[in-house]
């Protein structure tokens, strides 16, 4: 079995336009399509990231919260490349953002930090 990359990360919100308005307004993602499945009550809008990879953003009825932040076990956090980590942190931090300090990894030579979505998905921002 041979990957060519990732096709898309699935995320579950419980405020739908909260969320909408947060990934496509704050984080500038682009929507492809949106769909309303009467049957299951649920929105589900593909978002593009860049040109390679896609965000399904899901609302259903009376979803679970995330049971820890961040090690539950399952899916840990989503983390986005960005070429200017500082320009990125101060764009969301005009939208009244919570963004953790900048950390750096010793491994990678890399900096990196962290913030939520609106349902507190941990959201890794990682400098290119």
């Amino acid at each position: 079995m041979k990957f060519n990359k990732i096709h898309h990360v699935a995320i579950i919100c419980s405020d739908y336009e909260k969320s909408k308005g947060f990934y496509v307004n704050v984080l500038g993602l682009e929507v492809i399509s949106e769909v309303f499945r009467e049957d299951r009550r649920s929105y589900k809008l593909d978002l593009a990231v860049g040109n390679h990879c896609q965000i399904e953003l899901f609302s259903f009825p009376n979803s679970p919260e995330r049971l820890s932040y961040p090690e539950g076990a399952g899916l840990r956090h989503l983390a986005f490349e960005v070429e200017d980590l500082p320009f990125s942190i101060n764009h969301l931090k005009a939208y009244g953002i919570t963004v953790e300090p900048i950390r750096y990894d010793p491994l990678t030579k890399k900096h990196f930090t962290f913030f939520t979505d609106p349902n507190g998905l941990p959201i890794e921002l990682y400098e290119a």
